[in-house]
């Protein structure tokens, strides 16, 4: 039996405020011809013209896709792709959310590895050739993407977001500048800070976790943990910022090593079909998974309360374990993350969509990881639990 791991990173990873200086720099020596891969909102911030002239700086000219917008899609890959053969790049350069870094690794692989970015699906085709380099510049403290070697693309014709993974997809270099985090608002910082949580909390829960992805898994954990309602209070917080940047950076190299579970596989499926972003869905989800999964993983899961408790004599693992899932909950309230039914999804259609929900879940291989893997008919009672779900603790429920 195998009994070694891998553990796979960037190549280089800088991190630190005005870190994002330094992609001149980086670019000039890897190309001469960017493609910025960025949203609306990102140009609007100024972040694109900054990137641009960073680059011109260094003598390396650039292009620019902006079409990127919320989850991200086959149609933006290919669009985005277009635009990097037209022009004549040579590097791509992600600045943003996980959406815009998405859209930059299939780019990467893509540009110099023939077929439909869905080919890659479950390994069914390998990329043969090395990835252009891509340059992973994150503005938001969540989905880790900048560290990991997978790319989540929805498949528009069947709306069903196509997880792909394998090395070639790794950014050849990640930026993370917590300064770039400082435009985030309120609900952007709650949304992807629980779901950078998240990451971290099913890389060591995962089936697949190991000794490696352990050590930085409970670091994240214990940066986001004592963070993140600092951050979402105060914004200007740089402190709590970098700290979340470097939680969320942790956290994306912990899943990406070891794996997601149930949380990311339930919540795939609603953001094709119903538009929620994944950070969003990541996070109404998480505390009723935790639930659900509890009495599987109640030593690990105790590792957690323990963070939660701040030193605080906690008696036994399993006390440890129920503070882990109250203090889950008690976050998601404080930070208003809404259930599924307050996000606005119409409950008939909810239930309709269910039973394809729990197929593409189970497909996507991510339940299996997780430590209580759930039959279709807990898939689908979970999925219906979580649209209604009572973030409020147990003892107020009463009240409610």
């Amino acid at each position: 039996m195998e009994n070694y791991e891998f553990f796979r990173a960037p190549q280089t990873i800088i991190y630190g405020q005005k870190s994002f200086e330094k992609v001149g720099q980086e670019a000039s020596s890897r190309g001469k011809r960017a493609l910025i891969v960025s949203d609306k909102i990102m140009d609007r911030l100024g972040y694109v013209h900054q990137c641009q002239e960073y680059l011109q700086d260094r003598g390396v000219e650039s292009s620019i896709y902006l079409g990127v917008d919320s989850e991200p899609t086959d149609q933006y890959v290919a669009e985005s792709l277009e635009i990097f053969k037209k022009e004549n790049c040579d590097l791509v350069i992600s600045v943003g959310g996980g959406s815009c870094i998405d859209t930059a690794k299939a780019i990467a692989v893509l540009a110099v590895n023939s077929g439909y970015i869905g080919d890659y699906m479950g390994g069914k085709k390998i990329a043969s050739q090395p990835p252009i380099p891509h340059i992973a510049i994150p503005t938001t403290a969540g989905t880790g993407s900048e560290a990991t070697d997978a790319t989540v693309i929805t498949n528009s014709s069947n709306q069903v977001k196509m997880m792909i993974k394998q090395p070639a997809f790794m950014p050849l270099i990640a930026i993370v500048d917590p300064l770039l985090t400082l435009s985030s608002p309120k609900h952007v910082t709650a949304a992807t800070g629980i779901d950078a949580l998240s990451h971290a909390v099913e890389a060591y829960l995962s089936k697949k976790a190991h000794p490696m992805t352990d050590t930085i898994a409970l670091s994240a954990m214990k940066l986001i943990v004592e963070n993140i309602q600092i951050a979402y209070s105060d914004g200007n917080n740089i402190k709590a910022r970098g700290a979340m940047s470097l939680g969320s950076l942790q956290a994306g190299m912990a899943f990406s090593n070891s794996s997601v579970c149930l949380v990311h596989g339930m919540s795939r499926p609603i953001g094709a079909l119903f538009h929620v972003p994944h950070g969003y869905s990541n996070a109404m989800l998480l505390p009723a998974v935790l639930e659900f999964s509890k009495d599987s993983c109640i030593d690990r899961l105790a590792d957690l309360g323990r963070i939660f408790a701040k030193g605080r004599k906690v008696f036994s693992n399993a006390e440890a374990a129920d503070l882990a899932v109250e203090s889950v909950k008690k976050l998601c309230q404080t930070l208003h993350i809404p259930n599924l039914k307050g996000w606005g999804i119409d409950e008939k259609e909810f239930q309709l969509a269910i039973s394809k929900m729990a197929k593409d879940a189970m497909e996507s291989g991510s339940p299996a990881n997780n430590p209580k893997v759930p039959t279709i008919q807990e898939l689908e009672e979970l999925y219906m639990d979580c649209f209604h779900y009572n973030f409020f603790l147990k003892k107020e429920a009463h009240n409610d």
